[in-house]
């Protein structure tokens, strides 16, 4: 569990220095807008790994193929007790995402959880579904292919020369020193080197050495990453940004013409210790959804304060959390329940230039993810339906209400950049 703020600043000089500077700051491009006049029937569909029929390809992932299946994981935890294993599965939690060298996979696996570590712990069976290759490589290994002297930030030089890049080669090497051919996926998760620092072509490269990743920028808590990135003010500190993040991964995952699932990384706490911000349960949930609208599929909770006044390495489990808590056990439960829905290739359709939407269809009904775009003003919204999308009204999710369609319209209100509405239409 590493101290951001020490590991960020030392990262960041490195980067800087090596890549000569920002690339500038852009909006991923996304699908372009479906005119209305296109029926639902014919949409395209978003480009993706293929659902939970992905985790096929890798024996210990089974479980993992059903589609009322959806990854919500923690970072770097401890299970050493029973009580840990029920505060975790309470707030919706399913996965360990790395876990220290004390906890008992025993108690993992006998709870039906899974666990993707970095180390062999002893006793791993069938609960290890998958391999944490590193955290953050893109950041202190970068992109490229010298030796790497099997250090890390803070033990001495990493690569040779000192002044080389190795970050491809740290990632070779830990998926060499792991067991072949068992099963289990390869997972990294990655820093905002490869979001704002690093080329397309060079950026996409690491994704080669994964089976599934994911990017860490906390829009919401890092009270330095606008000024660091040259993101104006107006698209920072959203929801939505953490849209962005996803699309920025999609992008260059999608380079090779081979996807992988990409998963939400979202802070819970205060994640850095310089800084004293501490993201709020409607921002939480925000983040969360608008990853998901962007195409997640599945979310990581980094579930450690850093910084401001309550400290803690498991805010979901102590005092530290109570307010943040419900609002992480409420979407996860929403995210659950909804599992067969997410778990469906989305329809490709834009509803309003200025909103951040996904469309889905299961069992004959019709889903759609609603939020307002990065930096559009909050206020009332009207959604176009595609041709074909025939209902009266609309039932919003969660919230005992209906909409009333008319003219192939609805229209609602988003009273917060973080508000969000789940629509369910059945013709």
């Amino acid at each position: 569990m590493r101290r951001r703020g020490v590991w960020s600043a030392l990262t960041l000089a490195i980067a800087v220095a090596v890549v000569g500077g920002l690339l500038a700051y852009r909006e991923v491009p996304g699908p372009p807008p479906q005119p209305a006049a296109v029926s639902v029937r014919d949409l395209p569909r978003v480009p993706w790994e293929g659902g939970p029929e992905y985790y096929r390809q890798f024996p210990k992932m089974a479980a993992w193929t059903d589609p009322r299946f959806f990854p919500i994981g923690v970072w770097y935890e401890a299970v050493t007790s029973q009580r840990d294993v029920d505060l975790d599965k309470a707030a919706g939690i399913n996965t360990y995402f790395e876990l220290t060298q004390s906890s008992d996979l025993s108690l993992v696996r006998a709870n039906g959880m899974y666990a993707i570590p970095s180390t062999q712990l002893p006793g791993y069976g069938d609960e290890t579904v998958g391999w944490l290759l590193t955290d953050e490589v893109d950041l202190w290994g970068h992109e490229g292919d010298a030796p790497w002297t099997g250090k890390y930030p803070g033990e001495g030089e990493i690569c040779v020369p000192e002044s080389a890049l190795c970050g491809y080669t740290v990632l070779q090497t830990l998926r060499d020193r792991l067991p072949q051919h068992d099963g289990r996926a390869r997972y990294a998760n990655f820093g905002y080197g490869m979001e704002f620092f690093i080329k397309d072509q060079l950026a996409a490269r690491f994704l080669d050495y994964t089976d599934t990743a994911s990017m860490d920028t906390y829009w919401y808590t890092d009270d330095g990453i606008c000024e660091l990135t040259k993101t104006p003010a107006n698209v920072c500190h959203l929801s939505a940004s953490y849209g962005f993040t996803i699309d920025r991964m999609r992008q260059l995952d999608g380079m090779d013409g081979k996807r992988q699932p990409v998963y939400a990384f979202v802070e819970d706490g205060a994640p850095f210790e310089k800084y004293r911000t501490t993201i709020t349960p409607e921002q939480l949930s925000g983040a969360v959804v608008n990853s998901l609208i962007h195409g997640a599929r599945g979310v990581i909770y980094f579930n450690h304060n850093f910084g401001g006044d309550c400290r803690t390495q498991h805010v979901l489990r102590d005092g530290c959390g109570a307010a943040i808590r419900p609002a992480v056990t409420e979407v996860n439960r929403r995210i659950t329940e909804l599992a067969p829905v997410l778990n469906t290739q989305s329809l490709e359709y834009s509803f309003a230039p200025d909103m951040d939407t996904m469309l889905k269809e299961y069992q004959g009904s019709y889903y759609v993810f609603a939020m307002i775009g990065r930096g559009a003003a909050p206020g009332k919204k009207t959604l176009t339906l595609p041709t074909g999308l025939s209902a009266a009204k609309a039932e919003v999710l969660y919230e005992n209400r209906q909409v009333p369609v008319e003219g192939g319209k609805l229209t609602d209100d988003f009273g917060t950049e973080a508000t969000y509405h789940i629509y369910r239409l059945t013709p």
